[in-house]
């Protein structure tokens, strides 16, 4: 299972960038340079680095800017395919919204506004292992620790929503793996984040939403201004795989 590979990436870019104006009134948080390049593109190296082949990007704010980064809608030579949300559909809509780009295959969803070097060929072998229908890749220590885990290791509660008490809080890296058959829990259209939909399932089933805990290496949530400044200053490339 571990030889497994997912060819297909959906990197989340749609948001308002509100937490980075004003550097983002004009230019897509993504699309902000990191160690002399786009942040999107250190996601990508990330990616393509596992196996991935294919780019799905949603897009919202500025969405012309991301002609001008990728004229040739490739990145060294990966197909990027562009989704324009003239609404923002938020991330469960958001993956509702590039379904029929997609084959049977598991897909591999990515925030583009992180920075990280988690080993994603850990979580493809977890989920493949799984069966489940979901995998994320948390981490033990971060900022925002709001996915809890219960007395026998399982995923029972996100943000407080289940009602179902935990032993361990975790973090949520924004990296997870979905099978074509989510999908089905998905309504089109509807403006929803995927927290409320891994919720149901959670009270349908615990432990139905699988995880793999990624403390080694890096990981970087940029959320503000002041982070942003300090990992452009301080060149944190390194943090990811080279283009």
């Amino acid at each position: 299972m571990s030889e497994a590979k997912i060819r297909t990436a959906f990197i989340l870019a749609a948001g308002l960038g509100l937490r980075l104006r004003p550097l983002t009134a004009q230019c897509p948080k993504p699309l902000l340079p990191v160690g002399g390049r786009p942040m999107i593109t250190h996601a990508m190296a990330h990616l393509h680095a596992v196996g991935v082949e294919r780019f799905i990007v949603n897009t919202h704010h500025c969405a012309e800017a991301y002609d001008r980064v990728f004229p040739d809608k490739q990145w060294q030579g990966c197909p990027i395919i562009f989704r324009h949300e003239p609404v923002l559909l938020d991330t469960a809509g958001g993956l509702k919204n590039i379904e029929d780009l997609l084959d049977d295959a598991p897909l591999l969803i990515y925030n583009g506004d992180i920075l990280t070097d988690i080993d994603l060929n850990r979580l493809m072998a977890v989920h493949f292992a799984s069966g489940k229908e979901v995998t994320l890749a948390l981490r033990s220590e971060g900022p925002l620790r709001n996915i809890t885990l219960d007395n026998q290791g399982r995923i029972c509660d996100m943000r407080g929503l289940t009602g179902f008490s935990g032993v361990r809080q975790t973090l949520f890296t924004g990296i997870y793996i979905v099978e074509r058959r989510f999908l089905r829990r998905l309504e089109a259209g509807r403006i929803e984040s995927v927290i409320p939909v891994f919720v149901r399932m959670l009270q349908e089933e615990a432990g139905s939403v699988a995880y793999v805990m990624l403390d080694e290496g890096s990981w970087h949530d940029i959320g503000s201004i002041e982070e942003y400044e300090r990992i452009a200053a301080a060149g944190k490339q390194s943090t990811v795989t080279a283009s």
